[in-house]
């Protein structure tokens, strides 16, 4: 693996895990949000612990490739389910936010398996 693809995914792995630990710690600019787009309390706890899972799973991936592809697979999908949520929720001015997230996910998939 090329140290391009180390470095993409170690910096998507903190960038997700900072998403978890934010919702797990509710700060408030993660669950004011939340709360408008309809998520119910009651799932806030298992959101945060899926991402913190793909996060270490980025992690785990650098030296086991099929639990870093599995993670940033489930990473990917967790984070569209994130954009069809704000999109059902018609706040399309804070689309880009889980997209933001999803974008280091996905270059960390592509670069993983380029080299």
């Amino acid at each position: 693996m090329s140290t391009t693809a180390v470095v993409v995914t170690v910096l998507a792995a903190l960038w997700v895990g900072f998403s978890a630990f934010s919702l797990l710690r509710r700060a408030d600019w993660v669950v004011e949000p939340l709360t408008d787009y309809g998520v119910p309390r009651s799932w806030w706890t298992w959101l945060g612990a899926a991402k913190a899972a793909g996060a270490v799973g980025l992690l785990v991936g650098l030296f086991v490739p099929v639990i870093g592809v599995l993670a940033g697979i489930c990473l990917v999908l967790y984070f569209t389910g994130a954009v069809v949520t704000v999109l059902r929720a018609r706040s399309y001015s804070t689309v880009v936010f889980p997209l933001l997230y999803m974008g280091p996910v996905i270059a960390a998939l592509v670069l993983g398996h380029v080299a």
